[in-house]
């Protein structure tokens, strides 16, 4: 099983259900998972994705 350096969301409070991100080098791939899962799954995606994913939320954000 890989070993992935994690980075905890800004945005979430000491304490918290955090989302956590670990990207491979290169044009490799973006992995995510959720502090409270007992079952420490990790969702894989691309780059691309990830990115579209994202905008998806920013567009979404109140005041904009």
């Amino acid at each position: 099983m890989p070993t992935h350096t994690w980075q905890k969301s800004s945005y979430c409070g000491q304490g918290e259900s955090c989302v956590h991100i670990s990207a491979d080098p290169g044009p490799g791939a973006i992995h995510l998972t959720e502090s409270a899962d007992p079952t420490h799954s990790v969702l894989t995606t691309t780059p691309r994705a990830f990115a579209a994913l994202l905008d998806a939320v920013s567009a979404r954000r109140p005041g904009r």
